[in-house]
């Protein structure tokens, strides 16, 4: 697998406990379904404690922190407060969460409806997506994951068998390969073999896989010399 081709128009990288990633499902979907096409939609998991470093919560209170300034914590709150925002517009509810989890076996599920029941994928993205961000759902949990793909329509019988072989190759290679190719979080976007870090870019790659018609949407003013 290249990280950066497909057969598909665009290629959609998430991370199922990054709400940046999100946020960004919904009209990513609603741009798949307005153009008629069919992304590429892939993991990548993030290490948050790598860069943000790690913490637990108890009912709200941190009880655990380990290479978290107080710098790093307010731009965490900022995070969550910028995505709150939008998920709200969505209508769905963001908390935030109490650990840092391990969300391979959920984003493997990303993986293993893309590849095998692709017409479920945004059926199993709203399974998984927003009840973990209302805290109700325990996605280090296979069983758990597999009662997603179950409640996505998508046959789950051959998950377990997946995750520890070749969906679990597949995983690993997109994290292998994650940094040489240019990609650093979530949401990202790959469009001809160019990287776009963030829903913000989704009016630029509209306009591109629509044909480039009229104007740039980037160039929303005018500029004065």
């Amino acid at each position: 697998m290249d990280v950066l081709k497909s057969s598909s128009p665009l290629i959609v990288y998430l991370d199922v406990k990054s709400p940046y990633a999100f946020v960004s499902v919904k009209p990513t979907l609603t741009l798949e379904r307005e153009l008629g096409l069919q992304f590429d939609w892939r993991p990548y998991t993030l290490d948050i404690p790598s860069y943000l470093g790690s913490a637990r919560k108890d009912k709200g209170e941190v009880v655990e922190s380990s290479g978290r300034s107080p710098k790093i914590w307010n731009a965490i709150r900022y995070a969550y407060m910028d995505a709150r925002r939008y998920a709200e517009l969505q209508g769905y509810t963001l908390k935030g969460t109490e650990k840092i989890w391990d969300s391979s076996l959920a984003n493997m599920g990303i993986l293993f409806v893309n590849l095998h029941f692709r017409d479920r994928i945004a059926a199993y993205l709203e399974a998984v997506f927003p009840p973990f961000w209302r805290r109700e759902l325990d996605i280090e949990d296979i069983n758990v994951i597999k009662d997603c793909l179950k409640a996505a329509g998508v046959d789950s019988s051959n998950f377990q068998t997946f995750v520890t072989g070749a969906g679990k190759r597949m995983h690993d290679h997109i994290l292998d390969h994650r940094f040489d190719a240019g990609m650093y979080g979530v949401p990202t976007y790959v469009l001809d073999n160019s990287v776009f870090f963030g829903r913000e870019h989704l009016p630029y790659i509209r306009w591109v896989l629509s044909g480039k018609q009229g104007p740039a949407p980037d160039i929303a003013n005018e500029v004065f010399e």
